[in-house]
């Protein structure tokens, strides 16, 4: 996301995005950051560690950048929109590793790959899509985000559900074992 915002200022594509967002440096270590996240993401497992690592970065990134959009002079407005952005970058990154883990329980090596894509391209539309259409951009990443979190809520429930079905199974054949009773 930085370094689309930081590319469409660079370019004159729009005049609402912070110089300090437009900086070469910037601009290079996120571009290393995304190849990084890119690679990380399609990757079993690895992808769950990048996210345990970017449980702190993306929330205090998403505040800076929201800051950063909203103005610079400190005001609590200014404060506000940190806090948004920072707030909503930590429901989309507990959306985002919340999926993931799911997706990284399945057998077949393609879903990391097709999700991260997915992910990539969603992003990188709804960031554009903003830049022109803001209001409009707010409401579907608002939706989608919502969206996500009933749907993490709904695997975290089935989640716990089998957790709890898988324990009983198992103490029911440790006590079969004690006994030596069939379980069932």
């Amino acid at each position: 996301m930085v370094l689309l915002l930081g590319v469409f200022g660079a370019t004159g594509l729009s005049d609402e995005v912070p110089e300090s967002l437009q900086r070469p440096e910037v601009l290079v270590v996120a571009g290393v950051l995304f190849l990084c996240e890119a690679v990380a993401d399609k990757i079993p497992y690895v992808d769950s560690a990048w996210d345990a690592v970017h449980t702190v970065i993306r929330p205090v990134s998403g505040a800076v950048v929201g800051a950063l959009l909203a103005g610079h002079s400190g005001s609590l407005p200014d404060l506000a929109a940190g806090a948004i952005g920072g707030s909503t970058a930590l429901a989309s990154h507990a959306v985002k590793a919340g999926t993931r883990m799911a997706v990284n329980t399945s057998p077949e090596p393609f879903s990391n790959v097709i999700l991260s894509l997915a992910e990539d391209l969603g992003v990188g539309g709804i960031v554009t899509f903003a830049m022109f259409n803001p209001e409009a951009a707010a409401i579907i990443a608002g939706s989608l985000l919502l969206a996500g979190l009933v749907v993490l809520f709904f695997l975290a429930s089935r989640i716990r559900r089998f957790l709890r079905r898988r324990a009983q199974r198992r103490e029911e054949k440790r006590l079969a074992a004690r006994t030596g009773w069939p379980p069932g």
